[in-house]
């Protein structure tokens, strides 16, 4: 019998595995003997290449509970960076990732959290709760551009007050939220208005400075997340088995994220969870 041309077999082959169910096709990508972690290796406090984000954290607590090795893709969390690590194959899960977008399928959240102001504790704004607040008119306040609290800003009249930020950098190299706390505790601005499990941490250990979460907004976009984990579209039974893991981990991965000095809220972002 004649070989087959090249051309066929490849067509073949291609048809053979079109003929696949996706979700077949999907779990192949998916590692049984490592806990592929897909992450940012400078997004203090959340992860860092060193393991002492509290992201680390938690990736460390699931691979004990699965009984493999936690492994790492690094790539600055921006553009591309879904697709060139999850979906090109090379991790299987990012710690966190907010509720909604459909770049990723979202497991259930494991804990909510807001954007908020930080100031210093002895400052006169020290006791704003809420953008609105007429005391923050003709103060600089520092905001990374386009995130929630820079459009409430806007709509408060504070435009001319406000400093931004750029939103997608490569932290190894660009310290924006660090910046911003900088000067914050330097006076040079008055406030920050900055995402709490960013903010959170870093402020904890500062005696000068403090977080206050915006739990108390009445207009604009809203100011609290929800952060589930998110792995590629199709794999439910990996979804399932991480969905688990958080309902039966709740508490410790609470104690990670406490113990890091993330402000958590109850499930509607009206108050702090207890």
């Amino acid at each position: 019998m004649r070989r087959p041309a090249p051309l066929a077999g490849i067509l073949a082959a291609f048809l053979a595995c079109a003929a696949l169910p996706a979700s077949a096709q999907v779990a192949d990508l998916r590692s049984t003997t490592e806990f592929r972690v897909c992450a940012d290796p400078a997004a203090v406090p959340m992860s860092a290449e060193d393991g002492s984000g509290f992201e680390n954290r938690i990736a460390q607590l699931f691979g004990e509970k699965l009984g493999v090795p936690v492994v790492y893709t690094w790539f600055p969390q921006g553009s591309g960076f879904i697709r060139k690590t999850l979906r090109a194959g090379l991790c299987d899960v990012v710690i966190g990732y907010a509720q909604g977008d459909e770049l990723v399928q979202n497991t259930n959240h494991y804990y909510t959290s807001a954007y908020g102001i930080v100031t210093r504790k002895d400052s006169p704004l020290a006791s704003v709760e809420t953008l609105e607040d007429p005391a923050l008119k003709g103060h600089p306040i520092g905001v990374v551009a386009g995130t929630p609290p820079a459009t409430n800003l806007a709509r408060a009249g504070l435009a001319k007050d406000m400093r931004g930020w750029d939103l997608f950098v490569d932290r190894r190299v660009e310290n924006p939220v660090g910046d911003m706390l900088a000067q914050v505790k330097s006076g040079e601005l008055a406030a920050a208005v900055v995402w709490g499990p960013l903010a959170g941490p870093l402020v904890k250990a500062d005696p000068d400075l403090q977080f206050t979460p915006l739990l108390k907004e009445t207009s604009g976009p809203r100011m609290f997340f929800r952060i589930t984990m998110g792995v590629r579209l199709g794999e439910d039974e990996w979804k399932r088995q991480l969905n688990s893991l958080i309902r039966r981990h709740q508490d410790e991965i609470d104690a990670i994220l406490r113990d890091a000095g993330v402000p958590i809220l109850d499930d509607y972002g009206k108050g702090l969870k207890p």
